[in-house]
């Protein structure tokens, strides 16, 4: 957590205060962080204020404190708040962040323009229900102040009714030195954590202006649970019950591994794969049955039906495993029914055990392009399965439709995790297998009396692991409980019953001093398990039952103030010197934007862009893995053929040519377009020439020519076209990358501009690492670090400082415009904007890449 001057004069201010305050009370975590910073420079200048929360967490207030005046958030629906900040940034005003930062977290920041000699104190306010995994709850805090803080503090409260059953606290830059200082008192229901380090304490070196705190504060802990049927809590009407019985005996499991081993798992990923399978298998329980399907556009099984995880069995499963080597391209479609079939049919044969769970983990790294596409795939899955088998999916790498396998795990009783493309994918692998490997019960009930209870948050769940722990909160309709009657219903190694039944005596939690808890928690409790499960619900099922679920979803976040990807903060600063109010806009949705002025605003808009080049010409490479985009222009004569995609493997080839406007404009400025485009792959014999005019394809040995004013859909054995009417062309190539070419039409008596198309690349994980070209070089990602922010040219477009490739150059934030949703307007894009023809982005210069014809190399 951090308060920074502007990177151009970091020494003009003093951090004063930083701390960061939690209170857990029966899982549910209330956090305050506070920045408090003193411009000591003789004139004004912009403080920084950064911090890192977790995913999973709920901004629920943020305020600033200026000059004595408090000016505290309201949480508007997105597009009222979007309003605010499209008007505000016609202004001149400027903009935050929120974005994803790693793997379980996401970064707010914000900057304000702070007069001399005095200060601004921050305050973020987060909540969020602990998950338990692997038998703990744990509560993570990201420290990361740059330099020593005069009044630095992390303090953790805990209340947990059922009694602590352990608390541990660790940091990985906890040094022999400052290990003494994490203070942690524990009683019977209460932990008290603290780690207050002095300034002199936090220095990497005596003197020196370096800070050794930097990383990850931990607290993990669990609770007692002598009761069976949980614990259940009740507050001012609201109740929650967390059922996590100890000393259940584990239900054996038929597992189906299926293994993605198209072309692009190749190298580090397959190898990856391989060593998590060689472990997994040396953890089954000999009652499991296991099986293994490799596939590309091809299957391939171990065995044809599930077998026994015996000694034997596993060490021959191992050799399998060690010889799966990646080729092909993507089927999941035929690849997750077999194993489904599979299941099916030793269920049928009564080969497995009666009273086992019946699952598939399926692993990939990208969308289905052999055999059915992404619907189809959903429809034929859920049919299938047809509720008598969980479905994990794990999704591995940058580029892998996540939100595709989201959807189909949860329609399927399971759940998605993403794998990230690290060194540690191998141990990623394992935890997840550990989280869903010992199953304990499935298909659980918890009811509770129709009469007394309403506002049930989900009370049926699919399956409760080892480790884990159901939650479920209500209203309570009154007070009178003498005849509540809480029931468990599940199945487990005794088959399907009543598995806990009973009439609590004592609901009424006496909770202690008021520093541990929070208002009426067990009711926010309620709120945000609420708005996370109808979050859930907006993504999959019937259009009604979607926009029903995100209707309510919207309505609670705005009761409850809630930032949620449905919603926005906006903080006000009243009467500024121009006589305006500047709205600040904080949004949940994990994505950039840019931060730089001497008003405040912060808003987030969604980016969903693939490599794509448009306009004139603008470039914009999307880079998910760092949730920004880079984007360059390329200026050259009217009539140069650039190369944009070339894949010697594939035999894909994408050239484009440019054409100047009818006449220079009276600015003098001359500006290019791409007016025509050629398509080749060798490979498939494939070639398209796409013009402004019409639309050439070659395949059977002869062309055919298609018109832009027609809607078309033709379908070949090699690529398949769809052209909507003037608008766009979609270009699929057979088991291969796609493309969309848009086409922009303009008054035919314009005196300057001329009709042209822009270039937008899908699937580009499906082509090699060979591939290059303009475009075709970011698509497999790109290494590049932003510093040194700092006031542009222009008032609103900040300066920084990019080191990529070996290069340091000037980047300016910027935007761009994508068209793919409105040809016709197109989107605004925030993007890093490298100048000079892309000079130290690309590989060597933009006249590398000119080529002397529209189906040549060269």
């Amino acid at each position: 957590r951090c308060c920074r001057g502007s990177a151009s004069n970091k020494t003009d201010f003093n951090s004063t205060r930083m701390t960061v305050d939690s209170t857990v009370t029966s899982r549910f975590a209330h956090t305050v962080m506070t920045s408090k910073a003193l411009n000591k420079a003789n004139s004004s200048q912009e403080i920084f204020f950064e911090v890192e929360l977790p995913k999973t967490a709920f901004i629920t207030n943020f305020s600033m404190v200026i000059e004595g005046q408090v000016y505290v958030g309201e949480v508007k629906e997105k597009e009222k708040a979007k309003k605010q900040y499209e008007k505000a940034v016609s202004s001149g005003q400027t903009a935050g962040l929120v974005k994803a930062s790693g793997r379980t977290m996401e970064k707010f920041s914000v900057s304000v323009n702070i007069a001399a000699k005095s200060n601004v104190t921050f305050i973020l306010t987060y909540e969020e229900l602990l998950q338990r995994k692997f038998g703990k709850y744990e509560i993570q805090t990201r420290v990361k102040p740059k330099l020593p803080v005069q009044d630095f503090h992390i303090v953790t409260n805990i209340y947990e009714p059922q009694g602590i059953a352990f608390v541990d606290a660790h940091a990985n830059f906890l040094s022999n030195e400052l290990l003494p200082l994490v203070e942690k008192t524990v009683t019977d229901k209460k932990a008290h954590i603290s780690f207050s380090p002095t300034i002199e304490q936090q220095r990497k070196c005596p003197g020196c202006d370096a800070t050794q705190i930097d990383g990850d504060f931990i607290i993990k802990y669990d609770v007692n649970r002598a009761e069976t049927l949980g614990d259940i809590q009740i507050v001012n009407g609201y109740f929650v019950h967390f059922f996590a019985p100890p000393d259940l005996p584990r239900v054996p499991k038929n597992v189906v591994f299926v293994i993605d081993r198209s072309g692009s798992m190749s190298g580090r990923k397959m190898e990856q794969t391989r060593e998590a399978l060689l472990s997994i298998l040396k953890e089954l329980h000999e009652e499991d049955y296991f099986a293994l399907i490799q596939f590309d556009s091809e299957i391939d099984s171990w065995k044809e039906s599930l077998t026994k995880a015996t000694k034997e069995n596993v060490d021959e499963a191992m050799v399998f495993v060690n010889r799966i080597s990646a080729r092909g391209v993507t089927n999941i479609n035929d690849a997750v029914l077999r194993g489904v079939n599979m299941l099916l049919t030793d269920r049928q044969q009564k080969r497995l055990h009666e009273r086992s769970v019946d699952m598939i983990i399926l692993l990939t790294d990208g969308m289905p392009n052999s055999g059915e596409r992404a619907r189809g795939l959903h429809s034929n899955v859920r049919s299938a399965i047809g509720g008598k088998m969980s479905l994990f999916c794990l999704g591995f790498g940058d580029y892998v439709d996540y939100s595709f396998l989201d959807v189909m795990s949860k329609e399927n009783k399971g759940l998605a995790r993403r794998i990230y493309e690290a060194s540690d994918a191998t141990l990623q692998l394992q935890g997840f297998y550990e989280e869903v490997s010992s199953p304990l019960l499935s298909e659980v009930d918890l009811r509770y009396p129709d009469n007394a209870v309403d506002f049930l948050t989900t009370n049926h769940f699919a399956q409760l692991f080892n480790g884990s722990e159901i939650v479920v909160a209500g209203r309570l309709k009154d007070e009178q409980l003498d005849n509540f009657m809480v029931e468990v219903f599940g199945q487990g190694v005794r088959g399907r019953k009543d598995i806990f039944r009973d009439n609590p005596q004592d609901w009424n939690v006496m909770y202690p001093d008021d520093e541990y808890i929070f208002g009426d928690f067990t009711e926010r409790l309620w709120a945000y398990l609420t708005i996370q499960q109808l979050l859930e619900k907006s993504k999959s099922g019937a259009p009604d039952e979607k926009a029903n679920a995100t209707a309510k979803a919207l309505d609670m976040s705005l009761l409850y103030s809630f930032v949620t990807p449905l919603t926005s903060m906006v903080v006000t600063k009243p009467e500024t010197e121009d006589g305006t109010d500047s709205p600040l806009i904080a949004d949940k949705s994990p994505v950039l934007v840019w931060c730089l002025s001497k008003q405040f605003i912060l808003f987030i808009s969604v980016i969903g862009l693939s490599p794509a080049v448009d306009g004139d010409p603008h470039f914009i490479i999307e880079l998910p893995e760092k949730n920004d985009s880079l984007c360059f222009n390329i200026n050259n004569r009217p009539g140069t053929i650039f190369n944009l995609v070339r894949d010697p493997k594939s035999g894909i080839l994408v050239n484009g040519q440019v054409i100047g406007e009818k006449k220079i404009s009276p600015n003098g400025e001359v500006k290019t377009y791409f007016w025509r485009f050629g398509i080749v792959h060798k490979t498939l014999g494939v070639r398209l020439e796409v013009s402004t005019k019409d639309i050439s394809v070659f395949q059977d040995g002869k062309w055919v020519k298609l018109l832009w004013s027609d809607t078309a859909s033709v379908k070949g054995p090699n690529v398949d076209l769809l052209v909507t009417k003037d608008r766009s062309l979609t270009v699929t190539l057979k088991d291969s990358v796609k493309f969309v070419i848009l086409l922009h039409k303009v008054w035919e008596k314009h005196p300057y501009h001329r009709d042209y198309l822009g270039f937008y690349t899908l699937d580009r994980h499906l082509l090699s690492n060979s591939v290059h070209g303009l475009l075709g070089q970011f698509y497999h990602g790109i290494e590049y670090e932003v510093t040194n922010l700092r006031p542009g040219a222009v008032p609103e477009k900040p300066d920084a400082t990019m080191y990529v490739k070996g290069h340091e150059l000037n980047v300016t934030r910027g935007w761009q415009r994508d068209f793919r949703r409105d040809v016709k307007n197109g989107e605004n894009v925030p993007c890093w904007f490298i100048h000079y023809n892309g000079t130290g982005l690309i590989d060597g210069d933009a006249t590398d890449y000119i080529v002397s014809g529209l189906f040549k190399t060269v």
